[in-house]
């Protein structure tokens, strides 16, 4: 029974997690003490240590993994001694209340509440993605940002809007000159070439300034232009006076017998490369402590987390006339702002980077000899069906479980014909409904699915593994050291004798545990090749894709697959709700986050898990319109 012995447990209620924890101590060394103690620490983790509930406390999230690996039944593993009725009624109700927020949510870390803050601020400079958005919301150019400037890194929630990633090098100084004179040149050219895009024809002509009215001058003209141009860029009010200094450079080029169209050429780049433009700088206030955001940079912040680029006029609006801190007003902005076209930057730029689809046709690259079909405009499409569905979910408020399973997808001629869908034609995305629940929901779409499999052959384990990991947030650790690796085998190798492979690797006592949840999963999704696409066979052999979970739930194929992820949807919606919640906030979680996002879980739980909640939930929290701002 263990060193610390046994308590018998007779129809027990967990009041308070403190007052049952001497109950439920000697149920945790019983049941999980096996294979979490100090000597094992399977998983890296060690349940022998929380010898007091405050050593418990302490350590909160460790709880939050617990309940989720407990509630699906996938600990105990099977085979393993199970909770009795009354036992397991006490374990659940113990974790509930471990994991449970602590009701207040109106509190943001700072040096005075935690011993761990380090005087985080928001100020940060653009992500490429943010800075390529905003030019071509300005001015309709796009600027091919990956061939231009470095890559972004990512911090500890993996996303590149973190800021303590986001450093500024010479590279970049040099890029944002040259960009500044492209964007300008491109925009306001001395000749308008008749291949120019529409979109810069467009934004010219919204813009005007290269049109004097008869009556005005050409000063006035473009200082009314520069003006509201700056207002975007700078995502604030613009002074007479500061202006002034930019329109110096105009002053300069007409000076020296330049034409109008070169002095706005000139000041445009000048506001391009501004550290006003550049950064998300959040005004320092004179005290140190915490501070509501003024209304500029809540506007600001809204705009990069909804369309990762500027505010438009009409937000601005907004806040000149200090109507943001208002949350009726509030509210009101962020369902406007998800029904415009811009807010495709929730699927196109958090989508991707969450389901870790950004690789996709750059370093992941199925083998060209295996797979001729695979090419740029099929890469391209399959991230774009992606992207396309997940924003869809926000502008028209579906309900967030359709992640998991819909009966609709996007897609053009060339991912219709990927996929056997009929009468799909031209290079636009369409929606088109789905006959049956083979498709449906991110984890059967092609991007996905060829992102977790290997270059010449699918994997059950890497597919398991995103599964837990992208879409559940269970953390898998890395094999652990002297495991043999699977031999790799080709797709010609049949899935039998990967799916005997596998079984005995299982029987290593150092990989059941993540291999027991991980690869079921994976085996779900065999009907689809390295590509995304339906296959019933291989080489003659027939699929099996049959799984067994930890929790002794059996299912085949993934339609099933799906029915059983539906079953565990409150910890897809609390993973989803964390990483989009640390990608708003653009900083690493600490423990005032957690109330945070346990209240818009259930606030989703509550309104049949609509998507647009989830996005006010975070926009309205403390942390997101307030600062901690240290001196």
């Amino acid at each position: 029974m263990g060193v610390l012995g046994w308590v018998s447990v007779s129809m027990v209620q967990a009041d308070t997690p403190e007052k049952d924890f001497e109950k439920v101590r000697p149920l945790l060394t019983r049941y999980c003490g096996k294979c979490h103690s100090e000597k094992k620490k399977e998983g890296e983790l060690d349940l022998s240590r929380f010898t007091t509930f405050q050593k418990a406390r302490e350590e909160k999230k460790i709880w939050d993994t617990v309940q989720s690996r407990f509630f699906s039944r996938e600990m105990p593993p099977e085979g393993s001694p199970q909770p009795k009725g009354e036992e397991r009624k006490l374990l659940r109700e113990w974790m509930t209340a471990m994991v449970k927020h602590d009701g207040d949510c109106d509190q943001i870390a700072n040096d005075g509440n935690t011993n761990f803050y380090r005087g985080h601020v928001m100020s940060r400079r653009l992500t490429r993605t943010e800075y390529a958005n905003c030019i071509r919301d300005l001015t309709g150019v796009d600027i091919p940002v990956t061939q231009q400037l470095p890559a972004d890194g990512s911090g500890g929630v993996g996303f590149d809007a973190v800021g303590d990633s986001l450093f500024l090098s010479p590279i970049h100084l040099e890029s944002y000159l040259a960009i500044a004179e492209q964007v300008s040149q491109k925009f306001w050219p001395d000749e308008i070439p008749s291949s120019e895009p529409a979109a810069i024809r467009e934004r010219r002509a919204a813009w005007g300034g290269d049109i004097v009215p008869k009556g005005r001058s050409d000063r006035d003209v473009a200082e009314r232009t520069l003006s509201r141009m700056a207002r975007l860029l700078f995502r604030r009010s613009v002074s007479k006076e500061e202006l002034q200094r930019y329109l110096a450079f105009y002053d300069n080029s007409r000076s020296h017998g330049e034409s109008h169209r070169a002095g706005l050429r000139s000041t445009l780049q000048g506001l391009l490369i501004s550290p006003h433009f550049l950064f998300l700088a959040e005004p320092e206030p004179e005290k140190e402590g915490v501070y509501p955001l003024a209304d500029h940079p809540l506007a600001a912040r809204l705009a990069i987390f909804l369309w990762s680029s500027l505010p438009d006029e009409k937000l601005l609006d907004a806040a000149d006339a200090g109507l943001l801190q208002k949350e009726d007003e509030l509210r009101s902005q962020i369902q406007r702002m998800l029904k415009d076209p811009r807010s495709l930057a929730l699927g196109e730029n958090f989508a991707m980077q969450w389901l870790g689809l950004t690789s996709l046709g750059v370093t992941v690259q199925p083998d060209k000899e295996k797979f001729p079909e695979f090419n740029d405009e099929l890469a391209t499409a399959m991230k774009a069906e992606t992207a396309q569905f997940f924003a869809h979910l926000f502008s028209e408020n579906r309900s967030l479980l359709e992640l998991l399973d819909a009966d609709y997808t996007y897609v053009n001629a060339d991912l219709a014909q990927h996929y056997g869908i009929e009468n799909v034609t031209g290079p636009e995305l369409r929606k088109v409904i789905l006959k049956d629940h083979v498709r449906g929901g991110v984890l059967t779409q092609a991007s996905v699915l060829t992102v977790s499999s290997h270059p010449q052959r699918t994997s059950p384990v890497l597919r398991g593994r995103w599964l837990l990991e992208e879409i559940l947030g269970s953390r898998v650790p890395p094999p652990p050291p002297g495991v043999p690796p699977l031999v790799e085998a080709g797709e010609g190798d049949n899935v039998v004798s990967l799916r005997e492979q596998l079984e005995k690797h299982r029987s290593n006592p150092q990989c059941i545990t993540c291999h027991s949840r991980m690869d079921p999963l994976g085996f779900g999704m065999e009907n689809f090749d390295p590509i995304g696409r339906w296959r019933t066979e291989v080489d003659g052999q027939p699929i099996d894709s049959q799984g067994t979970l930890p929790s002794g739930e059996k299912f085949n194929g993934p339609a099933e697959l799906k029915t059983v992820l539906l079953k565990r949807k409150n910890e897809v919606i609390r993973h989803l709700t964390r990483k989009m919640y640390g990608y708003a906030v653009g900083r690493d979680l600490n423990k005032f986050d957690d109330c945070v996002i346990q209240k818009a879980v259930d606030t989703l739980k509550k309104n049949d898990y609509r998507a647009s909640l989830l996005v006010e939930e975070i926009a309205l929290s403390y942390p997101f319109r307030h600062r901690y701002c240290k001196k």
